[in-house]
């Protein structure tokens, strides 16, 4: 819905609440008038329920006022002397309709100065937990949301296991989009396992659930989004259909703010121009300089006298490693092997992950998780301490340099990958090389051709709601010819620091500002898998230069230092 929709649809709302409450107003000693003028007409009903005025706040906020729109109804009756069980019941299951037969049918009497505390202890119990509900709500929505570091993308800069919070307020908090969906969950329920808000997810819909969605709003911040910063945000491609579908025609699927989470670092922002050489970024010609924190890892084909043991991937930190295996084929059959190996095992995993190989080669090597029954089927050999190996460059200098190590090199890939954003064939880039690219921003101009335009065709139809043609050697924007294309909003790469490990903007292309939810900026707590805690990570910032620093000793001496000041307070008052 527009605004101007959404405001037809508030006056509406009004207009009933009005028709369905004016004679209580009149009961309780207001004017009738008062039960229509919108905003008013419900500081006046906080004054009636004896609630505080800023209620009337809270119950215009996405979310949190679909909590306090059920209390302000049981509140209603209750002010007019229904107090029942059933009363409560009536006033939820009715969507506050109940106020009709109060106020055209039954004979109520309004209790002035009504005693607003519960009246038993499930009513005490009720009414913490709504509140508390609210409250969390209000946090998690505006300024700091707790967040979980799900994937290994930016792994030895953050970690798999790593509880962040996220601030909100640092670029400005978003307002919720989706305006009827579960409190402090995100798309799925826990447990249920069933959708959390309300959303009519098949393509082309014109539902009235579709309908029920803010425009995008966003509060003011004290700061933009700088190149390398860590940025938390919805997944530009993401659908509910697909999550590793990164070339969908349009995002039917899911509403912006209920796509997944990710967190990602910015390497690139508006006006830049960005390229990949060998899985490093340049930008407008330059080698990014990341902060002394991050921790690049890459692929490296390591050629050793030995194998590789467990001893050795813990002493290096190595995540992931993966063998060469060579096959012995003919011209013929190099096609349907790549074919074969690219397909996904009964695991849905990609049969090998790396690929070497030439056409004009008897040749051919492999690098990937190969089945025993695969290499027998494939005549393939496992090469002797050939291995492919991800790396910081620290480690990658150390094991360069051991007396068993033959050669060690940074792989990096040179063919094209159709994964590879803009999913275009006549862009022969991939992963480890890719553009240049310009990142292009609010008031930025493009110079649109038929060469780039699939480069921005997404932007200009998806994510600013503009129509594309392409009829000739002509392109329509909004059914006009177009050769320039200035944006609305900025948008930014994100990347992995895991540059080989890492589903990222390589896949999707540019993210836009609306799809940003915060930046993180403070571990509170790590776990290796449970119950192998990082102690040394707790309350760690995210940013900043030089090695982390817990801070958790000292809040668990100010913590401690509190509770036995109020518990010293408390006694004295006592005393007193």
């Amino acid at each position: 819905m527009t605004w101007t929709q959404w405001f037809i649809f508030l006056l509406i709302i009004q207009a009933i609440h009005g028709l369905g409450t004016w004679k209580l107003y009149i009961k309780a000693g207001r004017q009738a008038w008062e039960a229509f003028i919108p905003v008013y007409n419900g500081v006046v009903l906080m004054k009636i329920i004896n609630r505080p005025w800023w209620w009337i706040i809270i119950m215009f906020l996405p979310i949190v006022n679909l909590i306090m729109l059920i209390v302000v109804w049981v509140e209603t009756a209750r002010s007019f002397g229904k107090n029942t069980y059933l009363d409560t019941f009536l006033a939820v299951v009715t969507l506050g309709f109940y106020n009709f037969y109060l106020n055209y049918v039954a004979d109520v009497t309004y209790v002035k100065d009504r005693d607003v505390n519960p009246k038993s202890s499930s009513g005490e119990w009720t009414s913490s937990i709504l509140f508390a509900i609210v409250a969390a709500t209000i946090v998690h929505t505006y300024f700091i949301q707790p967040f979980t570091i799900p994937s290994s993308s930016l792994e030895k800069s953050l970690l798999v296991g790593d509880f962040l919070f996220v601030s909100k307020f640092h670029y400005g908090a978003r307002v919720p989009m989706t305006t009827v969906a579960a409190p402090m969950v995100h798309d799925t329920i826990p447990v249920l396992n069933k959708k959390s808000y309300l959303f009519d997810d098949h393509k082309d819909s014109k539902s009235w659930k579709n309908k029920l969605q803010l425009p995008y709003l966003r509060l003011p911040g004290f700061e933009k989004i700088e190149r390398n910063d860590i940025v938390v945000f919805n997944q530009p491609a993401d659908t509910l259909l697909d999550m590793n579908n990164f070339t969908p025609d349009r995002n039917y699927y899911k509403p912006i703010d209920k796509k997944t989470n990710l967190v990602k670092r910015c390497v690139g922002v508006p006006g830049d121009s960005l390229e990949i050489r060998d899985g490093y970024v340049y930008i407008n010609g330059k080698k990014n300089e990341l902060p002394d924190r991050a921790q690049l890892q890459h692929y490296y084909t390591l050629q050793s006298k030995i194998e590789i043991n467990k001893a050795f991937v813990d002493k290096y930190e190595i995540e992931n490693y993966w063998r060469f295996y060579k096959i012995e084929t003919n011209l013929w059959d190099n096609d349907r092997i790549q074919k074969y190996l690219n397909e996904k095992d009964e695991n849905g995993n990609l049969r090998s992950y790396l690929k070497e190989s030439s056409r004009d080669s008897l040749t051919t090597e492999v690098v990937g998780f190969i089945q025993y029954k695969d290499m027998q089927k494939l005549r393939m050999q496992p090469i002797s301490g050939k291995f492919n190996i991800n790396l910081t460059a620290k480690n990658a200098e150390i094991i360069k340099n051991l007396p068993n190590t033959i050669s060690l090199n940074q792989f990096s890939y040179k063919l094209k990958d159709p994964t590879t954003f803009p999913h275009d064939p006549a862009y022969n880039w991939n992963f480890d090389n890719f553009g240049p690219i310009f990142i292009p921003g609010e008031g930025l101009t493009i110079n649109l051709n038929l060469d780039n335009l699939p480069i921005y065709k997404r932007l200009i139809t998806e994510y600013e709601g503009n129509t594309l043609q392409v009829k000739g050697n002509q392109i329509l924007i909004n059914d006009q010819v177009a050769n320039t294309y200035t944006c609305k909003q900025d948008y930014y790469w994100m990347m992995g620091d895991n540059r080989n490990n890492s589903i990222d903007a390589r896949g999707w292309g540019f993210t836009p500002f609306n799809h940003v939810l915060g930046k993180p900026v403070f571990i509170w707590m790590s776990w290796d898998g449970f119950p192998n805690a990082r102690w040394e990570r707790f309350f760690t910032t995210v940013g900043g230069s030089g090695k982390a620093t817990s801070y958790f000793i000292p809040f668990l001496i100010a913590l401690f230092g509190w509770v036995g000041f109020s518990k010293w307070r408390k006694r004295k008052k006592s005393n007193s």
